[in-house]
């Protein structure tokens, strides 16, 4: 396939597109970045994941977010990623972060989960094969592994970048003490924790209450938000308490019917409302409320259509928010009639 059929939008990075700096780091990635954890495997349209993917980077979205399991079925993610990459993608490598991860379940038997140097790096090469890369910009684990030294989790990771099969290294779904211990082990040995991935939105405070942004900023890592917008419950999808067909919801796997209570869409139609007051959607407003911390390094959005891409990009335009706003939106959430 010739790559030429694409060709980058020449004022990429004058597209209004935000970039922040990964803690004590000389990287930068943008305010919005793309994850593919859903709408981009072997399920989906790839046609319509290539023009998303297209729409990213041309609005100066430079990093994409993956990991070994994304599809489904698993690993095809990596596999559409590929074909994009050896394609269109394939002239601006060198302009792109591309991340992946290892932790969860991806194959049979005992080798094929969890934080063990086998299976992480292991798994990183089917990553590299499937994407069709040389190296990637930062592998991660993907949860931590309370069954494995974390020494043996975080020298696998310090062992990538040695074999330049990663330029940076990263930790997901780490509670604060685990994480210390990583900070401390990868600093030790050279390869200083880059990223610090964990779900953070305004329905789920837990990267605050137990002190893991404080403590990224502390260790000198980055941090960065999955579940911006908490499966879509932060959008207007569900504003009128109907659960449409197709959405997340709908599917009754990862975000359950049973969620949207009374309470909560009492929520989030407060939260709406006092977005509009602010001149912005929901889901624009909820992003950017986690992006008027700097410590919040880069949100990691999710996109169905180039549509649902552009509305997300729009909220990097007012990440302002006054005290009476901060005040407001604590009042809605801590309330529980």
């Amino acid at each position: 396939m010739d790559h030429s059929a694409y060709s980058a939008n020449k004022n990429r990075y004058e597209s209004g597109m935000k970039y922040r700096r990964c803690g004590k780091s000389g990287i930068l990635i943008p305010e919005i970045s793309l994850g593919l954890w859903h709408n981009f495997g072997g399920a989906d349209d790839f046609e319509k994941g290539k023009k998303i993917l297209h729409h990213a980077f041309d609005r100066g979205i430079t990093h994409f977010d993956l990991a070994n399991n994304y599809g489904p079925p698993y690993g095809t993610a990596e596999e559409n990623f590929g074909k994009i990459m050896s394609t269109s993608f394939k002239p601006y490598r060198n302009e792109l972060f591309i991340s992946t991860k290892a932790g969860y379940n991806m194959w049979d038997g005992p080798y094929g989960e969890w934080g063990s140097r086998k299976y992480l790096l292991s798994s990183l090469e089917d990553s590299l094969k499937r994407m069709k890369l040389d190296y990637v910009d930062i592998f991660y684990t993907h949860r931590y592994d309370p069954n494995t030294p974390i020494e043996e989790t975080m020298q696998a990771l310090a062992d990538a970048v040695r074999q330049g099969k990663a330029l940076y290294a990263g930790i997901s779904n780490y509670p604060a003490k685990a994480a210390l211990s990583a900070y401390q082990y990868l600093g030790d040995h050279e390869t200083p924790c880059l990223l610090h991935q964990e779900k953070y939105n305004l329905l789920y405070r837990e990267p605050e209450s137990e002190g893991i942004l404080k403590q990224a900023v502390e260790n000198g890592s980055g941090f960065i938000a999955f579940s911006p917008l908490e499966q879509g419950l932060l959008t207007n999808r569900y504003l009128g308490g109907k659960i449409p067909e197709g959405s997340r919801m709908s599917e009754d796997f990862f975000l359950k019917k049973e969620t949207l209570t009374p309470a909560l869409l009492d929520k989030i139609n407060k939260l709406n409302a006092m977005a509009k007051d602010r001149g912005q959607s929901l889901a624009a407003m909820a992003l950017s409320w986690l992006l008027k911390d700097q410590a919040v390094t880069s949100v990691i959005v999710g996109a169905s259509s180039v549509n649902q891409l552009k509305q997300n990009i729009e909220a990097i335009k007012n990440n302002h928010f006054s005290k009476e706003e901060l005040t407001k939106i604590e009042q809605i959430l801590s309330h529980n009639p």
